[in-house]
């Protein structure tokens, strides 16, 4: 028997999600004594798993699949689980992941937790930590189910380096015009810039920044660090920004290494969906915001004096060290 990990990719790249997920599963793996079988749908790349831990490899290639379809990719991986006999599948908690758990979880008759953020506690009882009340505390949820489904909290294992010789095979699971049902007609995506799923720092802006005419402060703090870029839940309704940028309960979560807001009161709800990241600093001219309770770092100044200064500093330091 294996551990198995399904790795997502992208237009035929893996994930940074997938190494973490892999590094988790080979964790895992080590604890109950099995090796790690990865599922790879379309990935060009997959065979860099075996640096991560992986033993084996199942290649999908498919043109159905090349965009997500939950019920059709949960079918995938139920079917890869039974062939390996694997009583363990790692999942991400992508927005992609939390659809198909539920149908996979169904399949295998499994038991899911989401949010898992360690290593298990211990394996007999199968005993797991994850976030909850939206990240202000944490549970240890027993899996009592023969078969379990842990969703890994994006950035809270890290990606840790394996290297295993892993052996590859084409895997062809066989679906049928019932696995699609349901078809996404258009996918909408940000292009040329860093999602706010995958990027290591996020930089994030409110109502603070006055207007859209002032987005700029966002997009060039954000290009220097290689950023992804987001506004809090007023921004995107006031139409400054689009919601796909709303960060928080309501939106997106962030779990970044670094996330920086500007002009960012911190509303509860904020706070709720940022709290996962690992490095909060916060940039606000109003010294009792509530943000500055929850961050790391804190500047209280003007953003239009103060985010111009971070940017030139930045460029100085990226020159000496280039």
């Amino acid at each position: 028997m294996s551990v198995l990990v399904y790795t997502e990719s992208d237009k035929g790249k893996l994930k940074k999600n997938a190494l973490e997920v892999a590094s988790y599963a080979s964790a895992v793996a080590q604890q109950l004594g099995e090796t790690v079988t990865a599922v790879c749908i379309n990935a060009e790349d997959a065979e860099s798993l075996g640096n991560y831990g992986v033993s084996k490899i199942l290649k999908v290639s498919d043109g159905n699949l090349d965009t997500f379809n939950a019920k059709a990719y949960a079918n995938v991986l139920a079917q890869a689980a039974e062939a390996e006999g694997a009583k363990v599948v790692v999942l991400s908690s992508s927005a992609d992941t939390k659809f198909l758990a539920p149908i996979l979880t169904a399949k295998l008759n499994a038991g899911y937790v989401p949010n898992v953020v360690a290593a298990p506690e211990s394996t007999a009882p199968f005993v797991v930590k994850r976030t909850a009340f939206s990240n202000k505390g944490f549970a240890f949820t027993a899996i009592e189910a023969e078969t379990k489904i842990i969703g890994v909290s994006n950035n809270a294992y890290g990606v840790v380096e394996n290297n295993t010789s892993a052996s590859v095979e084409d895997f062809g699971p066989s679906l049928t015009d019932a696995d699609f049902t349901t078809k996404s007609v258009e996918v909408d995506k940000v292009v040329g810039k860093a999602t706010i799923a995958d990027a290591d720092v996020v930089v994030s802006g409110g109502r603070g920044l006055k207007g859209p005419e002032n987005w700029g402060l966002i997009e060039d703090l954000a290009d220097i660090l290689g950023a992804a870029t987001a506004c809090s839940k007023p921004v995107s309704d006031l139409g400054w920004r689009s919601h796909g940028e709303h960060v928080g309960q309501t939106g997106k979560p962030v779990a970044s290494n670094l996330y920086i807001a500007i002009g960012i009161s911190g509303a509860i709800q904020h706070l709720a969906g940022v709290s996962a990241s690992k490095t909060k600093v916060v940039i606000n001219n109003d010294p009792e915001a509530p943000f500055f309770k929850a961050a790391d770092y804190g500047i209280v100044g003007d953003a239009f004096e103060v985010v111009p200064v971070l940017i030139e500093k930045l460029k100085q330091f990226k020159a000496q060290n280039a």
